[in-house]
């Protein structure tokens, strides 16, 4: 009897990494490497290249490198630490479609969700961060 497909070695969907590190520390890079890897084994997917920029340019070889890997038959998606590492919001907003343009999937391990204004309200002295109460929190009622 053949054994179940999850005991065999099956290979994932291909995907490219991409990094944008301009003047990041070695130890950095290599975090930042195993995370992609760590994603892609957790989801499944074969990382076959990560591409890394490290000139803060508007063109550069390791983009145009990922670009011509996704026009290998095959090729499911790139994989980024965040959208940051796509460049400057200009660069990121040019470099987003030219990927979206190849049919293959945008994926990121740490997605940026904007984060609410804090409202920092003034307490009884009028100076902020101050509440006003003794910082307990409610009073349980005894069960009867």
């Amino acid at each position: 009897m053949e054994p179940l497909t999850e005991h065999r070695r099956v290979n994932g969907p291909v995907v490219y990494g991409f990094l944008r590190l301009v003047n990041v520390p070695a130890a950095r890079e290599a975090a930042l490497g195993q995370s992609l890897a760590e994603y892609c084994r957790l989801h499944e997917l074969t990382l076959s290249g990560l591409f890394t920029e490290r000139d803060a340019g508007v063109s550069s070889a390791a983009f145009t490198g990922l670009m011509d890997a996704l026009k290998v038959p095959g090729a499911y998606g790139v994989v980024l630490p965040s959208a940051a590492h796509l460049g400057p919001r200009a660069i990121a907003a040019t470099r987003g479609k030219e990927i979206a343009a190849t049919g293959v999937r945008l994926l990121l391990v740490r997605k940026d969700t904007p984060r609410p204004a804090r409202r920092r309200g003034f307490g009884p002295g009028g100076f902020p961060g101050q509440q006003r109460g003794n910082g307990r929190g409610p009073a349980l009622e005894a069960e009867s």
